[in-house]
């Protein structure tokens, strides 16, 4: 052995070469397994399309899908598979030609089975350095018993082994409990999986059950298959991306909602916009971004409850247009399924806006699409935590908007995710003089000192305004409060 010997290859993803701490073992066999449609003939063709571009000699040796059906893979993805050569091997015992069946002897009998010995046979001939097994299932089905599978296993890994290839075997996983013979002769175990939910597409997810001698990340890690191939997204870790940045305070666009927040948003944190439906949650947001904008900065927002051209719309309604930001890149708006996106490109999608675009912003509405996102509300209390502190640690700040249930009186929410935030914006509506009126407060900031007055909030065509502390009403946060004072102390309507 050398000092490179079983040094990281390429997987060919750059997800999963991250995960992998740089990518396979170097002449070793790993193990590639998960049901029909998880995609790991896409995972296999992709590893040996790096190895092709790099001018190694790749082979995939395949018993389970024809050559046909690998071509038409490929073209799908737009891939070109010169530099990789294809051997359609088709075992005795399953052809059709009476020629090659064996009446008297069965494969299995054999000293290494018809199968394994014509795999042998091919990498032989090929000498590659790269090579993709599909798959194991085949040799499983000829074997009919688990000791004799096993040792064609280890023959062929004994082989690979002796090659120095880099191999790819790939499982089904059609046995009807795991086969943990497989992990103990494999270098490496990597499971794909492919959930349905009762709504929506399905989600994927990989992870790395073993790795011999090598740190890898565990856990689950989203990833997609779309047209170009699978798309990895490793699950962020907020602990490996500290980040430095100077303490600042940043406006929101409106003087006397920075004297409520005692000055203004601090960098580095998150602030959560919490009320009922239509109390003007978002457009406050969108002040917030339309400020960072004038100031030179970037701005993302992650819309789950608005489409992009709603938004448009609104935002010029309420003389913030955002057309110009959003094509000169200040501005990056997101439309988000929720139904087909997992949370694992969401953050990723975030990470990329913040490290490779420059944003310092980040608007999240609502919190309540992102629940629907998640499978479950501890998985998205996780999730969110995580996201959060790595967005702090960057010196962004984070808008959370979180609709609540109701419109007046008591009022509750899915998901508690107060805690995680370090200000949080308390929404109200009430009723004054006949009229349906918004109040805003701030109920902490952990930063620094805030006002704790109540002040009435207004939304007309020239943006937002706040008003005076609300200090003649009584019961504001009831939404029907009583009037204590000698007089209105209301916001009026301005002139356009």
């Amino acid at each position: 052995m050398t000092e490179h010997d079983a040094a990281p290859v390429s997987t060919g993803l750059v997800g999963l070469d991250h995960i992998l701490e740089g990518g396979y073992a170097a002449r070793r066999s790993h193990l590639i397994e998960g049901r029909p449609g998880s995609g790991k003939t896409t995972l296999a063709m992709q590893f040996l399309l790096d190895g092709a571009k790099h001018g190694e000699g790749c082979l995939y040796i395949t018993l389970s899908e024809s050559r046909r059906e690998l071509l038409n893979v490929a073209e799908r993805h737009s891939w070109s598979l010169d530099g990789i050569e294809i051997c359609e091997l088709v075992a005795p015992e399953l052809s059709l030609d009476p020629s090659l069946r064996q009446t008297l002897v069965h494969t299995s009998d054999l000293e290494l089975g018809e199968t394994v010995r014509m795999a042998i046979a091919e990498i032989e001939r090929a000498k590659p350095t790269r090579v993709v097994f599909d798959s194991l299932s085949e040799i499983r089905l000829l074997s009919q018993g688990s000791l004799r599978y096993r040792r064609q296993v280890h023959a062929l890994r004994s082989f690979l082994l002796i090659q120095n290839i880099t191999a790819l075997l790939l499982d089904d996983m059609t046995a009807e409990e795991d086969d943990l013979s497989l992990h103990s002769l494999s270098h490496a175990v990597i499971r794909l999986e492919q959930l349905a939910p009762l709504y929506g597409g399905e989600r994927r997810r990989l992870r790395v059950i073993k790795m011999r001698g090598t740190p890898f990340r565990g856990g689950y890690h989203d990833y997609v298959i779309r047209r170009g191939g699978l798309t990895v997204f490793p699950r962020l870790v907020a602990a490996e991306h500290v980040g430095r940045y100077p303490d600042a305070q940043c406006g929101t666009g409106s003087a006397e909602l920075d004297e409520l927040l005692g000055g203004g948003l601090d960098r580095g944190t998150s602030t959560m916009l919490i009320g009922p439906s239509g109390v003007g949650k978002s457009t406050v947001a969108l002040t917030s971004v339309t400020a960072a904008i004038a100031r030179g900065e970037k701005a993302l927002i992650l819309s789950f409850d608005e489409t992009t051209s709603v938004l448009r719309r609104r935002a010029t309604g309420l003389s913030m247009p955002i057309d110009d930001p959003i094509a000169s890149g200040a501005l990056q708006v997101e439309q988000i399924d929720p139904a087909e996106v997992s949370p694992g490109e969401l953050a990723d999608m975030v990470q990329n806006a913040v490290e490779h675009r420059g944003v310092t912003l980040v608007v999240i509405d609502s919190l309540t699409g992102y629940h629907n996102a998640m499978p479950e509300e501890n998985y998205l209390l996780l999730q969110m935590h995580e996201l959060l502190t790595y967005l702090n640690q960057q010196g962004v700040i984070t808008l959370l908007v979180l609709a609540q249930h109701g419109m007046i009186g008591p009022m509750s929410a899915n998901v508690d995710l107060t805690y995680l935030s370090d200000t949080i914006l308390l929404f109200r509506t009430f009723e004054a003089e006949g009229r349906l009126r918004r109040a805003i407060s701030v109920v902490k900031k952990r930063t620094g000192s805030h006002e704790d007055a109540i002040r009435e909030l207004r939304i007309d065509s020239h943006g937002i305004r706040v008003g005076e502390p609300l200090s003649a009403f009584r019961g504001i946060m009831t939404g029907v409060p009583t009037f204590e004072g000698e007089r209105s102390s209301l916001l009026h309507t301005r002139g356009s």
